[in-house]
């Protein structure tokens, strides 16, 4: 059956990408002024005028993480108010809610993470994921996926050898996307566990190694990375 879905922050990076993927979806990106995420009202008319069977809430504040420490205000804002507007309106016209969570919700410490473990996010940043989660997971309608999502090229020169995670490059995982559609509660979403820099090396000869510090402070996670065994299951039926 096509689906008819709204996807928020369609102008992001993770959105352009969404837009070049093909589906027999009809799919609609609208842009901020159409679809305020902050304004409740305009929300519930835009989905009124649209009635969609889905909707991907991608929108919100990500990097540079640092940002969530220094305007705590907007991270709240966009990424627990405003997903929380978006649920409330979703509740209203019974719209299946797909949210776009992090990887780093999880602990951090010890990787291989299942949907099911404890949470206890490392940065401002997850706290505020976590926040939005909290609001989706309310309503049953939903589908949460916490992502290892990563741009390719990889945007940094250097990257650490000694950090694990699950990463998974953007295309991919928007090709996963849309076997998801009716899917309910949280799945994990990644590749295999491996450092960040063996991952980026595959594509990247040039990459430099380096070495995360506990004294660095950067806010990533020493292993956030996922057991993603419940979609290797969805995947292969």
């Amino acid at each position: 059956m096509i689906k008819k879905i709204i996807v928020t922050g369609g102008s992001g990076r993770f959105g352009s990408v969404l837009k070049k993927t093909k589906t027999k979806n009809k799919i609609f990106f609208p842009n901020k002024k159409q679809l305020n995420i902050l304004n409740y009202k305009n929300i519930q008319k835009y989905l009124e005028k649209n009635k969609p069977n889905i909707l991907i809430h991608l929108a919100g504040l990500s990097r540079p993480m640092k940002i969530h420490d220094k305007n705590i205000t907007k991270s709240i804002d966009l990424n627990i108010i405003g997903t929380s507007n978006i649920t409330k309106a979703c509740v209203k016209k019974n719209i299946k809610l797909i949210y776009f969570s992090t990887s780093y919700v999880y602990p951090g410490k010890k990787g291989n993470y299942l949907e099911t473990d404890s949470l206890l996010p490392g940065n401002s940043y997850a706290w505020s994921k976590l926040g939005g989660e909290a609001a989706v997971h309310l309503y049953k309608n939903s589908l949460i996926l916490r992502l290892s999502m990563v741009e390719k090229p990889f945007v940094h020169k250097v990257a650490f050898a000694n950090v694990k995670t699950s990463y998974i490059y953007q295309e991919d995982v928007a090709n996963i996307l849309f076997k998801l559609l009716n899917k309910k509660g949280i799945i994990n979403i990644g590749g295999k566990t491996q450092s960040v820099y063996d991952f980026v090396r595959k594509d990247n000869k040039i990459v430099q190694k380096a070495y995360q510090k506990k004294s660095m402070n950067t806010g990533v996670p020493f292993d956030s990375s996922m057991n993603t065994s419940k979609l290797k299951k969805i995947l292969k039926k």
